[in-house]
């Protein structure tokens, strides 16, 4: 009997090899060696790979699809991805996201701002030329004067009334002086002139995305309502008899002695205003913001990241941010306004303040007052008796009153106590809630006092007490250090 025949099982074909990851080594390697025989620059390489990274992942899809059909025509199996094409993908994913994120930053404006020698970043921006120029234009009566800057500072001083004068003070980075000369050429400072409006474009846009920045000092008819708008760099304005409207993003902005109102637009920029004979106007999201002598009111609209401080607003201060909501009629004296504090002295009502986490410390108040706050002690000292409603939330509240008011109290305390120097008052302090009731006086002014968690504490001060005096102290426990957050 013969032995049965074994027929061999076929082996299928082994799939070839996928040319996709070579091919995109090679598109990868020839950008590469074009940027190490300088034929593109490596900021331009870099550029250009933060841009357009997906596309080589699209590539890839389109070899591998071609792959898979051309498979499929011959019977075989497609090539997979592979462990060395999965580690390349994600090399290119993460790559890829990561130069996208570094393009956003601004790094000509870091450089300029950490100051550090050209020389030493020569091989990061090019070297750094200078060049100067001057330009003179005729300023009709009547006109106003509009600045464009995308970078560089901007200073505007009283001037010629006839004519506008600026000069420009550039800086250029490049690989070489004539590279330099040719940018310099494609970014001269351009003065225009359109219906009753000068306008001054520093055009350091106009070479592309090459390192250039210009510093102009604007010589401008006092009396010309100006306009500016600036993208990087600081501005100053000083000695104008007209109003000001500015648009600053990434700068630090000065005003001094401005005969008109000043409107200003503020992204991630600081101000520094003093003597405004007009109203002060302020949005955006600023850094911080010190105004001194404001003859009008300020209004301040925004979010506020670091401290605000004001000081002698003639009319009506009022701040709205997302935390606090505050109006006061007149701020004769100071105001201080952090993450984690509140100090104001020489105030005068109707004063309304909404805010939270926060300790409050008012000084000089003169008329009505309505105050609410959470998380925060509060400190109150009254010169001249008007109506207060106080309510506050796992915080103390001191209120002190000139010796010789007259004043009516319904004061209530949930989990706390009440203390008063003034005998008239009727203190009831129960195990869960404290009560203070009566009249002082003709009892005129009325005293509302709730709080949660917290004392409320009735003195008797004296106007001498208006006076500015050591911080305020935390009633219940010493206050923490105030966290890094908005106002």
């Amino acid at each position: 009997m013969s032995s049965p025949v074994t027929i061999p099982t076929p082996v299928s074909p082994r799939p070839p090899r996928s040319l996709a990851g070579p091919v995109v080594l090679i598109v990868l390697g020839v950008v590469f060696l074009m940027g190490t025989m300088g034929m593109l620059h490596w900021s331009v390489l870099g550029r250009l790979y933060a841009e357009y990274w997906p596309v080589l992942i699209i590539v890839w899809g389109v070899i591998k699809l071609v792959e898979h059909q051309r498979a499929r025509q011959q019977g075989t199996r497609a090539s997979g991805i592979g462990v060395g094409g999965v580690f390349l993908l994600l090399f290119l994913i993460c790559s890829g996201l990561m130069a996208n994120e570094v393009r956003k930053v601004d790094w000509q404006s870091l450089h300029d701002q950490i100051g550090i020698d050209d020389k030493d970043l020569d091989g990061l921006f090019g070297q750094s030329f200078a060049f100067t120029d001057t330009l003179t234009q005729a300023f009709p009566a009547g006109s106003s004067l509009h600045l464009i800057s995308d970078r560089g500072s901007i200073n505007v001083v009283s001037g010629d009334a006839k004519q506008v004068k600026v000069e420009i003070n550039k800086k250029i980075h490049a690989d070489n002086q004539q590279d330099a000369n040719k940018y310099d050429q494609q970014t001269k400072t351009k003065i225009t002139s359109s219906e009753r409006t000068i306008t001054i474009n520093a055009n350091t846009e106009g070479a592309g995305e090459h390192g250039v920045s210009a510093d102009l000092t604007v010589y401008a008819p006092p009396g010309a309502a100006l306009m500016i708008s600036s993208k990087h760099g600081d501005i100053t304005v000083s000695g104008r008899n007209s109003d000001v409207e500015i648009s600053s993003q990434h700068g630090d902005v000065t005003l001094e002695d401005i005969k008109g109102n000043a409107n200003l637009n503020l992204e991630r920029s600081s101000l520094k205003a003093s003597n405004i004979s007009g109203d002060l106007s302020i949005d955006g999201r600023v850094n911080d913001v010190s105004a001194t002598n404001i003859q009008g009111s300020a209004r301040l609209t925004g979010e506020f990241y670091e401290s605000v401080k004001m000081a002698q607003i003639g009319k009506a201060a009022i701040f709205k941010s997302g935390r606090t909501d505050m109006e006061f009629a007149k701020l004769a004296g100071t105001l201080d306004l952090d993450s984690g504090d509140l100090r104001a002295n020489s105030v005068q009502g109707p004063i309304r303040l909404s805010t939270r986490d926060k300790d409050i410390h008012l000084e000089g108040v003169v008329g009505d007052l309505r105050l609410d706050d959470r998380n925060g002690a509060i400190e109150i000292l009254v010169r001249k008796t008007g109506n207060v409603q106080v309510d506050n939330k796992n915080g103390d509240i001191q209120l002190t009153l000139p010796s010789q008011a007259s004043f009516r109290v319904d004061a209530r305390a949930t989990n706390g106590e009440i203390q008063s120097d003034f005998g008239e008052l009727k203190v009831n302090n129960g195990e869960n809630e404290a009560t203070a009731t009566g009249a002082v006086g003709n009892g005129t002014a009325v005293l509302k006092l709730n709080n949660e968690h917290g004392t409320i504490e009735i003195r008797k001060g004296s106007i001498e007490s208006a006076e500015p005096s050591p911080p305020a102290r935390k009633l219940s426990e010493p206050p923490s250090s105030p966290e890094p957050t908005e106002n």
